[in-house]
């Protein structure tokens, strides 16, 4: 009797073990490849050495062979005399030891005389500075068990041993078809609607990594006979089958219903987040992964399921991820009954490493190239208290995370041209850039979750920008302010001005529609007091409520057409060609803890940011003054 489970939520134990069992006894075929091709191919068979290594007696040093017996009792008062040609033959590393001779003085302690002869002042011993037969390996001896990856040691090892050839487990062939009618090939540029079809890409680069051979099919439409004859093809032709997107239960999406009549579905739905609506079942005999077409969703997807079945298809045990201990920098809230992966950057501060929870939707790519683990929340918890320590699944080497500077605070573009040409002159360093709004960052900064902070926080009061905030919020706080930039901030709009907006009243104009930063952000602080100073109720703003968190995704909203005006940078109009209203100028600067500034990764960001280099590159992004980038302008 055939079991469908139709969009529900099953844990992710009992997910697994429903799909993987129907496979646990399937091994990928073996096949014979030359040792040179075996890297990173995994055993099928052990392999035995066929020739002991060395295969004969070798010096292992330059100097002459001997008998040992016959340089018993030589010393510094009684030396030796051997006859070369005769008691000492001259040989080099690696020559097999001459016969009647058993051991090996190195020329170092050799004294040569013009009669013929060396003379030496200390006996050796029998088979001294000589590698037996066999030293290494033995002939039949076990040099790689099956089911082992081989390395490139192993490889050596394994022609050592007089062995040229060596049996392993076939590469699986993974079938990978892209659905999707709004799907257009990487290099077009989609129109409205249209979608760069870049999930097979990673799909395939992560088969590869884990031992499989990809076969990637042509982008499929949402037509159910066409999905179904792909299906039923690629079922045919490889061994394990993904079926990318339409594994939800919209009107388009096929793939539960193409992969139950070509054979079974065993789990629709599994608790977790993202990753929810994936599809797990068989078609002739072969695996089928319905994969969600959201890329933070369909990785996911890919490491839960389709990663242990290639491990159990190679003859390999589980690999366990690597995980670290962090200190957790942001409460993350979750939903109960729902296993979550939070993806999170990760830096060391103060003696800790500190994980920084990053925006969770299942569609940002950015997001899973930005990460640097993943914290899983369990289903049976609501979340997780800023402070905790927490568990994270690396995804990047631990060494590289240790040499990251973290950042947390204000958004602004220079921070990129930062973080590129510090691996470009410091390849050591990673600078990780969390846009939290400058009060934010200046939080973080005091629980000790950063390094750095970007700061452009204006006093009302005095005028003064940054000074103030630190004095609240460091007090007692050993920290100093460092100026990146003067920069110009503007009402941003599209090309031609079509609402005609020209100072901040005409945001109170009904047709007009505003796009807000979020709470905390200097920018948004900078608008407040404006609004007051000038007299301007909030509430008469239509958007004033709708909030970004840099000025990009602002001026983003203006170009999609969703505002018809945000507040910003002038690098960030530019970026998305957009109209620049000029407002204000404002100081932005770097808050850094004393503590800091020796610290070898934040020495060689102040080194960038007064490189010509960087001034060149922030010049060319316009709106910029870097007349006292790099001075401290204030110290506690």
């Amino acid at each position: 009797m055939k079991r469908k489970v139709y969009l529900e939520e099953i844990p992710l134990e009992d997910a697994q073990r429903e799909f993987l069992q129907h496979f646990s006894n399937q091994l990928s075929p073996a096949e014979t490849i030359p040792v040179p091709a075996g890297a990173g191919r995994v055993t099928a068979k052990p392999v035995f050495a066929c020739l002991s290594a060395p295969h004969y007696h070798a010096s292992a040093m330059d100097g002459v062979a001997v008998m040992a017996e016959k340089t018993f009792g030589a010393s510094e008062t009684s030396p030796i005399k051997l006859v070369l040609g005769e008691d000492a033959l001259w040989v080099d590393t690696g020559d097999p030891l001459p016969p009647g001779t058993n051991a090996v003085i190195m020329v170092e302690d050799l004294h040569e005389i013009p009669t013929g002869e060396v003379e030496i002042i200390a006996a050796v011993s029998p088979w001294e500075n000589v590698r037996l037969l066999g030293e290494d390996m033995v002939q039949t001896e076990l040099i790689i068990p099956a089911n082992h990856r081989l390395r490139p040691v192993d490889l050596g090892a394994i022609l050592a041993g007089g062995v040229t050839e060596v049996t392993v487990h076939r590469r699986p062939q993974v079938a990978i078809i892209p659905t999707g009618s709004e799907l257009v090939a990487p290099g077009m540029v989609p129109s409205p609607g249209q979608i760069i079809e870049f999930n097979s890409t990673m799909f395939a680069a992560e088969v590869r990594e884990w031992g499989g051979q990809a076969v990637v099919f042509p982008i499929t439409p949402d037509d159910y006979s066409q999905i179904k004859a792909q299906t039923a093809l690629a079922a045919q032709a490889a061994d394990i089958v993904l079926l990318g997107a339409g594994s939800s239960a919209g009107s388009e999406d096929y793939s539960s219903r193409v992969i139950a009549e070509l054979g079974e579905v065993f789990v629709h739905g599994v608790a977790t987040r993202p990753g929810k609506p994936v599809i797990l079942g068989q078609v002739e005999g072969k695996p089928v992964i319905g994969v969600p077409g959201y890329p933070g969703s369909a990785l996911l997807a890919l490491e839960l399921y389709l990663k242990p079945l290639l491990e159990g298809f190679l003859g390999l045990g589980p690999q366990e991820p690597y995980q670290v201990t962090a200190c957790l920098a942001r409460t993350v809230a979750s939903r109960l009954g729902m296993d979550e992966f939070v993806r999170v950057k990760l830096g060391p501060v103060g003696g800790q490493l500190v994980a920084t929870p990053l925006p969770r939707g299942a569609a940002l790519t950015t997001t899973m190239v930005r990460a640097d683990g993943i914290v899983v929340v369990p289903r049976s918890s609501e979340g997780i208290q800023a402070g905790k320590e927490v568990q994270v699944r690396l995804l990047r080497p631990e060494s590289e995370i240790r040499n990251t500077v973290v950042a947390i605070g204000s958004h602004d573009l220079t921070l990129d041209i930062i973080a590129n040409l510090l691996r470009e002159k410091y390849p050591k360093y990673t600078l990780s850039s969390a846009h939290m709004g400058s009060l934010g960052g200046l939080l973080a900064l005091r629980r000790g979750e950063c390094h750095l902070s970007g700061t452009h926080l204006l006093d009302p009061k005095t005028g003064e920008y940054n000074v103030t905030y630190l004095e609240r919020y460091l007090s007692g706080q050993r920290v100093c302010l460092i100026n990146l930039a003067y920069r110009q901030q503007g009402l941003m709009v599209l090309p031609g001005n079509p609402k005609g907006i020209s100072k901040l009243a005409d945001l109170t104009r009904p047709e007009v529609t505003f796009i807000n930063r979020q709470r905390g952000a200097g920018t948004r602080v900078l608008l407040d007091w404006a609004l007051k100073e000038e007299g301007i109720d909030p509430t008469d703003i239509k958007g004033y409520s709708r909030e970004e968190y840099t000025h990009t995704t602002v001026a983003a909203a203006v170009k999609s057409g969703a505002a018809d005006v945000g507040l910003g940078v002038l690098s960030a109009a530019r970026a998305l060609e957009l109209e620049f209203i000029p407002w204000r100028a404002e100081r932005y600067d770097l808050a850094i803890m004393a503590d800091y500034l020796e610290h070898p990764g934040v020495k060689a960001i102040l080194d960038v940011i007064q490189s010509q280099e960087f001034k060149d590159q922030v010049e060319a992004l316009g709106g910029y003054d870097l007349s006292d980038c790099g001075q401290v302008m204030w110290e506690s």
